[in-house]
């Protein structure tokens, strides 16, 4: 029996949050669901599962997350059988009800795993990503863009699309919410690439600030590139605060250029956005493209954003430039934080 290609994936709107799965065969068959209080984690390994409940014989999962590819590709599970079900430190491993049943699956059936990297471009990982951005919507009754038949089957007819438009306000949001895009200094002016006092003290800053909105307002969501830097830190924050956070990527794919740790931490942020927007589809030929996108990228943030924070220490003028014209589209809702000072 010749091995099915199966793409999985999972989304969720907050951590936790109500959240969504899909999977999809290329040109064929395709599925999705949800879930009202759930994790982005839960839903990439719900995913897998019911890709392979759904589909008899060998299977070939291609998923972009490493959460759900590693345990395979580095037999997490074996070590988990052996001490009863604890990691390595010890302690109940997160999400048994999903992970037992897969890895029961697992051991009787001819199922190999394949790590793709999200929101690359990759047309059936943008699929799938489709899928289980519509189970999610349709948990949180939102009306779905496609169409759907009673068991969950997808028979839209943008199969294979990117799902790159951006996310603007509706009439129906009001002041209970709150979108802030963060963005600012890179490394150099952070006191170099690795963690430091200077990361760790803009870090914090953020972090206070988020929490205090949280407060403040029912529903607050972090729009970061995730450049290095500030967008990076702002993620960070996010994620310490208990924030929501939406990817903007200029382009796909904006670190395959970075040194692999830079990538590997890029890659695992990413796949804790609760959503993600493409600006620009195309790849950038020249790095005169890539400021052009870059530009376009925080156009999108000054028109979708309520409020936001810059990192700048006052004296770079390509980050000098970002703050005036946050300034210009959003007034006085602009937080400055000194690296030099935070």
């Amino acid at each position: 029996m010749s091995r099915i290609e199966v793409y999985t994936d999972g989304a969720c709107s907050g951590n936790p949050g109500p959240g969504g799965w899909g999977w999809v065969i290329p040109d064929g068959e395709a599925a999705y669901g949800g879930a009202p209080e759930t994790t982005n984690q839960r839903m990439e390994l719900q995913a897998a599962l019911e890709a392979v409940k759904a589909l008899p014989g060998p299977l070939h999962i291609v998923s972009d997350s490493t959460y759900v590819v590693n345990c395979f590709k580095d037999s997490w599970w074996k070590g988990w059988l052996k001490r009863g079900w604890k990691n390595s430190q010890k302690k109940p491993v997160a999400n048994r009800d999903l992970w037992e049943p897969l890895i029961e699956l697992y051991q009787e059936r001819d199922v190999t795993f394949e790590w793709v990297k999200g929101h690359s471009g990759d047309r059936w990982n943008d699929r799938a990503d489709e899928l289980a951005v519509r189970g999610r919507e349709e948990i949180m009754g939102i009306e779905p863009s496609g169409e759907a038949d009673a068991v969950g089957r997808s028979s839209s007819a943008s199969a294979g699309a990117s799902a790159t438009a951006p996310t603007t306000p509706t009439s129906t949001e009001d002041l209970t919410t709150r979108r802030i895009a963060i963005v600012g200094h890179r490394p150099p002016e952070l006191g170099g690439y690795d963690e430091n006092p200077v990361t760790k003290l803009v870090r914090r800053q953020i972090a206070e600030i988020l929490q205090a909105k949280a407060q403040m307002f029912e529903g607050v969501r972090v729009f970061s590139g995730l450049q290095l830097g500030a967008e990076t830190l702002a993620v960070e924050a996010a994620i310490e605060a208990g924030v929501e956070f939406v990817a903007v990527l200029a382009f796909p794919d904006p670190a395959a250029r970075w040194p692999k740790a830079s990538q590997a931490r890029f890659d695992e942020l990413l796949d804790q956005a609760s959503d993600v927007v493409i600006v620009d589809t195309k790849l950038p030929k020249s790095a005169a493209d890539a400021g052009k996108a870059f530009g376009k990228r925080d156009r999108w943030l000054q028109d979708n954003a309520d409020e936001a924070i810059v990192v700048f220490d006052g004296k770079h003028s390509g980050v000098g430039s970002q703050v005036r014209a946050f300034e210009k589209a959003l007034g006085d809702d602009v937080w400055v934080i000194d690296p030099g000072t935070a």
